[in-house]
Protein backbone atom coordinates (compact mmCIF):
# COMPACT_ATOMS: atom_id res chain seq x y z
CA UNK A 1 0.00 0.00 0.00
CA UNK A 2 1.50 3.27 -0.91
CA UNK A 3 -0.30 6.88 -0.72
CA UNK A 4 -1.00 8.15 -4.38
CA UNK A 5 -3.26 10.63 -3.98
CA UNK A 6 -3.51 13.41 -1.12
CA UNK A 7 -5.60 16.85 -1.59
CA UNK A 8 -6.10 20.29 0.40
CA UNK A 9 -9.31 22.48 -0.18
CA UNK A 10 -9.01 25.33 -2.67
CA UNK A 11 -11.73 28.02 -2.14
CA UNK A 12 -10.96 28.88 -5.71
CA UNK A 13 -8.86 26.49 -7.89
CA UNK A 14 -7.80 28.69 -10.88
CA UNK A 15 -6.00 30.42 -8.30
CA UNK A 16 -4.38 27.74 -6.07
CA UNK A 17 -3.29 26.70 -9.49
CA UNK A 18 -1.19 29.94 -10.31
CA UNK A 19 0.48 29.58 -6.43
CA UNK A 20 0.98 26.13 -6.49
CA UNK A 21 2.44 25.89 -9.76
CA UNK A 22 4.01 29.86 -10.78
CA UNK A 23 5.07 30.46 -6.75
CA UNK A 24 6.16 27.13 -4.96
CA UNK A 25 7.12 25.38 -8.65
CA UNK A 26 4.83 22.40 -8.92
CA UNK A 27 3.65 20.93 -12.00
CA UNK A 28 0.02 20.35 -12.95
CA UNK A 29 -0.63 16.77 -13.71
CA UNK A 30 -4.73 16.28 -14.59
CA UNK A 31 -6.65 19.59 -15.60
CA UNK A 32 -9.77 17.73 -16.59
CA UNK A 33 -13.13 19.17 -16.48
CA UNK A 34 -15.78 18.15 -13.90
CA UNK A 35 -18.97 19.72 -14.16
CA UNK A 36 -18.70 23.65 -12.67
CA UNK A 37 -15.03 22.80 -11.59
CA UNK A 38 -12.00 20.95 -12.43
CA UNK A 39 -9.79 16.95 -11.20
CA UNK A 40 -6.73 19.36 -10.41
CA UNK A 41 -3.92 18.05 -9.25
CA UNK A 42 0.00 19.11 -9.22
CA UNK A 43 2.98 16.99 -8.59
CA UNK A 44 6.41 17.84 -7.62
CA UNK A 45 8.92 17.98 -10.88
CA UNK A 46 11.60 15.88 -9.10
CA UNK A 47 9.11 13.61 -9.33
CA UNK A 48 6.70 13.96 -12.00
CA UNK A 49 4.96 10.01 -11.58
CA UNK A 50 5.03 10.59 -7.68
CA UNK A 51 2.79 11.22 -4.82
CA UNK A 52 -0.19 14.10 -6.84
CA UNK A 53 -1.72 17.04 -4.30
CA UNK A 54 -5.41 17.25 -5.24
CA UNK A 55 -6.55 21.09 -5.61
CA UNK A 56 -10.21 20.44 -4.26
CA UNK A 57 -12.87 22.79 -4.92
CA UNK A 58 -14.27 23.88 -1.33
CA UNK A 59 -17.60 23.90 -1.84
CA UNK A 60 -18.80 21.72 1.03
CA UNK A 61 -20.11 24.23 3.95
CA UNK A 62 -18.86 21.77 6.45
CA UNK A 63 -15.65 21.75 4.61
CA UNK A 64 -15.49 25.46 4.70
CA UNK A 65 -15.78 25.44 8.38
CA UNK A 66 -13.60 22.80 9.01
CA UNK A 67 -10.57 24.40 6.73
CA UNK A 68 -11.01 27.64 8.31
CA UNK A 69 -10.82 26.50 12.21
CA UNK A 70 -7.28 24.96 11.32
CA UNK A 71 -6.48 27.92 9.39
CA UNK A 72 -7.96 30.07 12.62
CA UNK A 73 -6.00 28.06 14.68
CA UNK A 74 -2.79 27.34 13.04
CA UNK A 75 -2.57 24.34 11.83
CA UNK A 76 -1.22 23.15 9.18
CA UNK A 77 -3.59 21.30 6.48
CA UNK A 78 -0.44 19.19 5.12
CA UNK A 79 3.65 19.30 5.16
CA UNK A 80 6.06 19.48 1.82
CA UNK A 81 9.33 17.90 2.54
CA UNK A 82 12.01 20.03 1.33
CA UNK A 83 16.16 20.10 1.83
CA UNK A 84 16.28 23.15 3.39
CA UNK A 85 13.27 24.93 5.54
CA UNK A 86 15.56 28.01 5.32
CA UNK A 87 16.64 28.17 1.86
CA UNK A 88 12.79 27.80 0.66
CA UNK A 89 11.57 30.23 3.30
CA UNK A 90 14.01 32.67 1.57
CA UNK A 91 12.68 32.05 -1.85
CA UNK A 92 9.04 31.68 -1.25
CA UNK A 93 9.23 34.96 1.34
CA UNK A 94 10.83 36.93 -1.67
CA UNK A 95 8.29 36.19 -3.86
CA UNK A 96 5.49 37.28 -1.67
CA UNK A 97 4.65 34.31 0.47
CA UNK A 98 3.61 35.33 4.11
CA UNK A 99 5.02 32.90 6.66
CA UNK A 100 3.39 32.63 9.97
CA UNK A 101 6.84 33.27 11.70
CA UNK A 102 10.48 32.38 10.99
CA UNK A 103 11.66 28.58 10.48
CA UNK A 104 11.79 26.66 13.87
CA UNK A 105 14.36 23.96 14.90
CA UNK A 106 13.51 21.15 16.98
CA UNK A 107 15.12 17.69 17.48
CA UNK A 108 13.62 16.36 14.25
CA UNK A 109 14.18 18.47 12.09
CA UNK A 110 12.94 22.15 10.60
CA UNK A 111 9.77 23.93 9.50
CA UNK A 112 7.80 26.53 8.55
CA UNK A 113 4.42 27.54 8.29
CA UNK A 114 2.61 29.74 5.44
CA UNK A 115 -0.39 31.02 4.13
CA UNK A 116 -0.66 28.87 0.47
CA UNK A 117 -3.76 32.28 -0.38
CA UNK A 118 -6.45 29.08 -0.81
CA UNK A 119 -7.38 28.79 3.06
CA UNK A 120 -4.66 26.96 4.04
CA UNK A 121 -1.57 26.70 6.04
CA UNK A 122 1.15 24.65 4.88
CA UNK A 123 4.21 23.62 6.36
CA UNK A 124 7.51 23.37 5.23
CA UNK A 125 9.43 20.56 6.38
CA UNK A 126 13.19 19.39 6.81
CA UNK A 127 13.96 15.75 8.56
Amino acid sequence: MRIDLTSVMADDQTNAQKFYTEVLGFMTKMDTPAGEFKWLTVVSPEVPDGVQLALEPNENPAAKVFQKALFDQGIPATSFGVDSVQQEYERLSALGVKFTGEPTVADWGASATFDDTCGNLIQIHQV
